[in-house]
């Protein structure tokens, strides 16, 4: 049992790890967040604080009146393993989101399919099958 000790260890932080870390599966695929009830916009950064880089302005609008959706997507740009972001949300809660071409992309993208009345899983697989490596 101790010699097997070791190994149990690294296999439990290793679980540990990807869960914090990961958003992907073993294999590869996207495991997008489940939006959190009654998710609003309240931390999404205003016009006034948002940097003025093409694309910002309607990526943070964006944020502000699909808040329930973007916390559904999985970011592309891999923030939640470099900055701990929950989700695509959390991406316009600070500046991040001004920087970021995939952000904005993914926001925008979100945003048109969602005012044409498509559904989360659908907003899913096309930021899925455009920003997926």
């Amino acid at each position: 049992m101790t010699a097997r000790l070791p190994w149990i260890i690294a296999g439990l932080a290793g679980v540990a790890i990807v869960g914090l870390l990961g958003t992907r599966h073993a294999a590869g695929v996207v495991v997008h967040p489940e939006p959190r009830p009654g998710v609003t916009s309240e931390r999404v950064l205003s016009p006034s604080a948002v940097l003025n880089t093409p694309g910002a302005a309607e990526a943070y609008a964006a944020a502000r009146s699909v808040p329930h959706v973007l916390d559904g997507v999985h970011c592309y740009c891999e923030c939640a393993k470099h900055f701990g972001h929950r989700s695509l949300l959390t991406c316009f809660e600070s500046d991040h989101g001004s920087r970021c071409d995939i952000c904005m992309g993914e926001a925008t993208l979100a945003m048109r399919l969602a005012a044409q009345g498509s559904p989360l899983d659908a907003i899913r697989r096309a930021i899925d099958q455009r920003f997926g490596t």
